[in-house]
């Protein structure tokens, strides 16, 4: 009987190396960077999938290093490798992007790919083992329906994260040697990709009901709820969107990294039929349940976002206006959906405070990873020493806002809204406290990337609000 360290070890890379896709990662880079290839790709598709894979690999340029690695299967790798065994990477991925991991990996002896005319998957790639090492004379890796031909003429067969029912499959084909599972929980992930969490900022909806002292009945109750759920899985496609995009700097984030697409907890491929199905139930139900106008600012607001994801995002001080719009957009979106003449004077603390917030976001983000990078920062135009100018816009910003809601509780129209409206003055001071406090706390790094969730789980704001609260409930009820 043959020992494992004289039989070869061939080992599949997509879905088993990698939590993820080669092929998509670096479409998805390609399209972030030059959009208009989007065009180019049914053209190389129908010359084949080989001529596909080599014109978007040559158009890109994948950093190995941060890719995400099963790093059971890696550590066992480099072990059979100590032990003598030669090992083989054999995938469908082109050749260019496989022997970028072969190189950062370390351990094979050689790389077999996709090239040329070549696309080295299935038949094709059973066919190349068979050739070099012989029926039986090989071991597999793999994770995939795939792989099952190889299988099938392999000695022992190592699987990894298998699909459903591959497990049983393989089974009746080769002697399994080896099985590496750590999948979590699909509906947990499924949550995470949705950020159900950030739904809480779409109570933004709520914001021109409040602030019209409308009364409450079982019709507002039905289409606040519906607008909010529209607008929840509206604003769920587009993180997914930019989740795909920034694959690349989230990974190099120290708390990013850990998202789904990014961290390949859940496939990418999963992502892109996401985004649009949950864009179309957005719309879907708006059209079931809200005005047209609630429609036509949701639109606009995918329209923003699909902006901010391509262009936006990339420009100094733009990303933050777009940031703080969005952030308004949800304002937009209740007037529409309970036919409410957005308040001028809504509108403008609205669009100071959120600017002041979307610069602590974007403080706090370039603050760590000036601790990660030095001096240059991943994905984004700015650097580190734009720190300042940033704090400074971002505390004037919040400012302002305050000064917007003085002369909102001095105008006429709070006078038909409230009994006692000089009670608000008391929340200009507990304004000016939070703004300082959430600024402060991002001066020190302990600012969590987005600062809507921040305050919510944040003790000292969740007191400020208490009290915000009871102010407006005794202003309007003695």
């Amino acid at each position: 009987m043959e020992s494992n360290t004289s039989i070869p070890l061939c080992v599949d890379l997509d879905g088993t190396i990698i939590r993820s896709d080669l092929l998509i990662e670096s479409f998805l880079l390609l399209i972030k960077s030059k959009p208009f290839y989007l065009f180019y790709l049914p053209l190389w598709l129908y010359k084949g999938k080989a001529y596909l894979k080599e014109q978007i690999a040559a158009r890109v340029d994948l950093d190995a290093s941060l890719l995400p690695y099963q790093h059971e299967l890696i550590k066992f790798l480099k072990e059979e490798e100590s032990a003598g065994r030669t090992l083989y990477l054999v995938t469908a991925a082109h050749e260019s992007l496989a022997k970028k991991i072969s190189k950062q990996l370390g351990f094979f002896k050689e790389v077999f790919a996709t090239s040329g005319s070549t696309n080295l998957a299935g038949q094709k790639k059973l066919s190349i083992l068979l050739k070099k090492f012989g029926e039986k004379g090989f071991d597999y890796v793999g994770n995939s329906s795939d792989d099952l031909i190889v299988w099938k003429h392999s000695r022992h067969s190592i699987l990894v994260n298998p699909d459903i029912g591959i497990q049983k499959k393989a089974k009746k084909l080769s002697t399994i040697e080896n099985t590496f599972e750590d999948k979590e929980s699909f509906f947990s992930n499924f949550l995470s990709a949705i950020r159900i969490h950030q739904w809480l900022k779409n109570l933004l909806l709520f914001a021109p009901l409040l602030a019209a002292h409308i009364t409450i009945d079982f019709f507002v109750v039905f289409k606040a709820v519906s607008a909010f759920i529209a607008f929840g899985l509206c604003a769920s496609s587009v993180y997914i969107l930019n989740d795909l995009l920034d694959l690349k700097s989230d990974r190099q984030h120290p708390n990013k990294r850990n998202r789904v697409f990014a961290a390949g907890k859940m496939p990418i491929k999963y992502g892109i039929l996401l985004a649009p199905s949950l864009f179309v139930f957005s719309i879907i139900l708006s059209l079931l349940s809200s005005p047209l106008s609630f429609l036509s600012v949701l639109l606009t607001y995918y329209a923003l976002t699909l902006l901010y994801s391509f262009w936006a995002r990339n420009r100094v001080i733009v990303d933050v206006l777009f940031l703080a719009i969005l952030y308004t957009m949800r304002i937009l979106a209740g007037s529409a959906a309970f036919q409410i003449l957005p308040s001028f004077w809504l509108l403008a603390f609205s669009m100071f405070i959120f600017l002041s917030l979307a610069l602590v976001k974007r403080y706090s983000e370039i603050s760590i990873m000036k601790r990660i990078q030095g001096t240059s920062i991943s994905g984004r135009s700015y650097i580190p020493s734009d720190l300042p100018i940033l704090q400074s816009l971002g505390t004037a910003s919040g400012y302002i806002s305050v000064l917007v809601l003085a002369l909102y509780i001095n105008s006429r129209e709070v006078n038909l809204l409230y009994n006692t409206p000089q009670i608000l003055w008391l929340i200009c001071p507990l304004l000016l406290f939070w703004i300082s406090w959430v600024w402060i706390k991002s001066h020190r790094g302990e600012m969590t990337d987005d600062p809507v969730l921040f305050a919510i789980k944040d003790k000292v704001s969740r007191i400020v609000f208490a009290l915000t609260a009871t102010v407006i409930y005794t202003a309007s009820w003695f």
